[in-house]
């Protein structure tokens, strides 16, 4: 899976990136049966939603991942960059696991 990530009104740094790419390539796992041929692309968004405010929800995370045609998105905000990325995570691998239920549903329909 590709991973591209970008930052709007936020410093980047290796180590925010380096766990990003961690939690999103966890999902990899999920992505296998999906990649018929083509290669998964995850866009990730880091945000700081706003400069002046210090208190509150101001960290702002959008994932989106594109693979054989279907698009799946997930997006949060919270206190800390950190946690924003672990809740879009599982908003990702919930929706993965939904989708994979639905297809083995239509496969036991079919036979």
């Amino acid at each position: 899976m590709r991973i591209e990530i970008t930052h709007t009104k936020l410093e980047s740094s290796d180590s925010l990136i380096a766990y990003a790419e961690k939690r999103m390539q966890l999902l990899e796992k999920f992505l296998k049966r999906l990649e018929q041929g083509t290669e998964a692309v995850c866009y990730l968004e880091l945000a700081r939603t706003t400069k002046h405010h210090k208190k509150g929800d101001v960290y702002y995370a959008e994932a989106s991942i594109e693979v054989s045609g279907k698009k799946i998105r997930a997006t949060s905000t919270a206190s800390d960059m950190r946690v924003a990325l672990d809740d879009v995570k599982e908003k990702l691998e919930q929706e993965l696991r939904k989708d994979k239920g639905k297809e083995l549903a239509q496969r036991r329909v079919l036979l």
